[in-house]
């Protein structure tokens, strides 16, 4: 596309190991207005066989405690990598999380992960949802000891990272090569930016609104900041869910959640940390007329952010346009059949 640049994220072979040698690098593509990624692809750059053997590890049942639930049982490829079918994640056995489940989509733009950011790298990611008894309730080594015995695992490590005798970093680091590929950059929005496609009048009126009254916290092009945040929502007590603050044990940090995107929202209900809200009017008519006020409140919220039932037509009608079916029926992040 005239509008789009390919980047190339590797350009050097400096820092790469001899194990690998020979692998057949990937460059990802993203709008050349952009910001750089976070994530540093000097020293992790991906490849078509570390990418495979991520795709298949994320498809596979093998990483939970019964080989029931693999990460695509919450992160499913056609509802913008996440799920709809309930509020709150579920795992192993029936058990049920305190959380929804976030998307996957442009991890490389982020430095924190999970709700709470408990996170703080993406290579490392995976080993939550995994250990978590909640959600896969396995233990690392009883995971290296089952893709071990496979008759597949062993040589497909043996080719990405030059040794067949499988390590949890050479697994989170697989995993996390597949989700860096997780781009979502073709929606009407970004054709509309890059000059390719036309906003209806609705739209326009809509995506005016937007920028006024949301896009300091789901800023552009990412459509998140990337930083947490109290959205006003009032507290769960079945849950008591306290967010960054359990983490850091800061009482400023009480209440805060990491901002979504808002890219693919059409397909990535129910909305917020707990799944509260089925669709994106009632996630309006909160911001509208529901804010609950407190002390670590975001100060963008503090007088609320009132909508006309007019406003909230307009302003849906530019969500929409973050759909990216190019990203959400990618056969290349799908269930791999081969």
């Amino acid at each position: 596309m005239k509008s789009r640049a390919v980047l190339l994220l590797v350009l050097t072979t400096v820092l790469l190991s001899a194990t690998q040698v020979g692998l057949s690098k990937i460059e990802l593509e993203y709008p050349e207005s952009w910001p750089k990624p976070l994530y540093d692809f000097e020293k992790s750059p991906l490849s078509k066989e570390g990418v495979a053997l991520g795709r298949a590890l994320f498809y596979d049942p093998i990483l939970s405690a019964d080989s029931s639930i693999s990460c695509s049982n919450c992160h499913l490829v056609y509802t913008a990598f996440t799920h709809v079918d309930h509020q709150l994640s579920h795992g192993i056995g029936d058990s049920i999380g305190t959380r929804n489940s976030p998307a996957l989509m442009n991890l490389a733009w982020s430095k924190h992960f999970m709700w709470d950011g408990a996170v703080n790298h993406l290579d490392v990611q995976a080993l939550a949802p995994i250990t978590h008894p909640a959600e896969m309730g396995e233990t690392l080594p009883n995971v290296i000891a089952k893709l071990q015995r496979s008759s597949s695992y062993p040589q497909l490590f043996q080719t990405v990272f030059g040794d067949s005798i499988i390590t949890g970093q050479h697994l989170l680091k697989a995993l996390a090569q597949f989700q860096l590929t997780l781009v979502s950059s073709h929606s009407k929005y970004d054709k509309f930016k890059a000059g390719e496609a036309e906003f209806t009048e609705q739209e326009q009126l809509g995506y005016a609104l937007f920028k006024s009254k949301c896009g300091s916290c789901h800023k552009e092009p990412l459509f998140t900041n990337g930083d947490f945040a109290n959205s006003g929502l009032p507290m769960d007590t079945t849950l008591n869910d306290l967010g960054r603050m359990n983490i850091t044990q800061l009482a400023s940090d009480s209440l805060l959640f990491k901002v979504p995107t808002l890219r693919n929202i059409e397909f990535s209900y129910p909305y917020m940390h707990d799944g509260r809200f089925k669709t994106i009017r009632e996630v309006l008519n909160h911001y509208d007329s529901g804010i609950v006020h407190s002390n670590t409140l975001a100060i963008e919220l503090e007088d609320g952010l009132p909508l006309s039932s007019t406003e909230k037509v307009d302003l849906t009608a530019f969500l929409l346009t973050l759909t990216d079916k190019e990203f959400l029926f990618n056969p290349d992040f799908a269930f791999p059949k081969n």
